[in-house]
């Protein structure tokens, strides 16, 4: 993670969003999770400083209730610690899954606008859009799938509606600078229509 995040900041990118545990990964071995669980709180623990240092604001993103109470206390203590910071927005999806953002975003709506029940009119992309478990990252421009996958794992799917999909064999591991920036330039490449023709963009 520190790698990619600090090549992004130094490419110019003022938003990141990593996968770090989807809401289907509590299905793995249980030792699996477990060291996955000990890894993050380690990471915000170990990186807390250096974010601060480089300007970068921490958003976790998914259910957290699920988390134990020191992993909980790392998460809101890193956030707390970056909230100052705005060179960068790093967001980690932990517990996360995109048809669980939608439902939860969805309830919170019927929540908070109670109106909305009898007035379906009132719900628009904009209304859902900011009860998302991740509103303040917006529309993704850039997915980078890795490890040679097709496919996007039920990440962020309200918001990638319109993202340019990049795939790649390289394993997140050893998923480096020089990665990240063949990725951004395949994305320079891209014409992004939203819909429209390559005739009416050039009109």
């Amino acid at each position: 993670m520190e790698s990619c995040t600090e090549a992004a900041r130094r490419a110019g990118i003022k938003a990141l969003t990593l996968f770090a545990f989807s809401s289907e990964n509590w299905k793995r071995p249980e030792e699996e999770v477990s060291a996955l669980m000990r890894l993050f709180g380690l990471m915000l623990v170990n990186q807390r400083e250096k974010l601060v240092k480089n300007d970068i604001r921490l958003h976790v993103a998914g259910d957290v209730s699920a988390f134990s109470d020191p992993l909980r206390k790392a998460i809101e203590e890193t956030e707390r610690a970056t909230e100052h910071c705005s060179a960068m927005q790093l967001t980690i999806c932990a517990n996360y899954g995109g048809r669980w953002d939608i439902v939860q975003a969805v309830r919170s709506i019927l929540k908070e606008e109670p109106l909305a029940a009898s007035h379906p009119a009132m719900i628009d992309e904009e209304l859902i859009s900011r009860h998302l478990a991740l509103p303040w990252a917006g529309d993704v421009d850039l997915m980078i799938r890795t490890g040679g996958e097709s496919r996007i794992s039920n990440f962020l799917l309200w918001q990638a509606a319109y993202a340019e999909l990049y795939f790649t064999p390289v394993l997140w591991p050893d998923f480096r600078e020089e990665h990240l920036l063949e990725a951004i330039r395949w994305f320079t490449g891209r014409e992004r229509r939203f819909g429209l023709t390559s005739e009416q963009l050039q009109g």
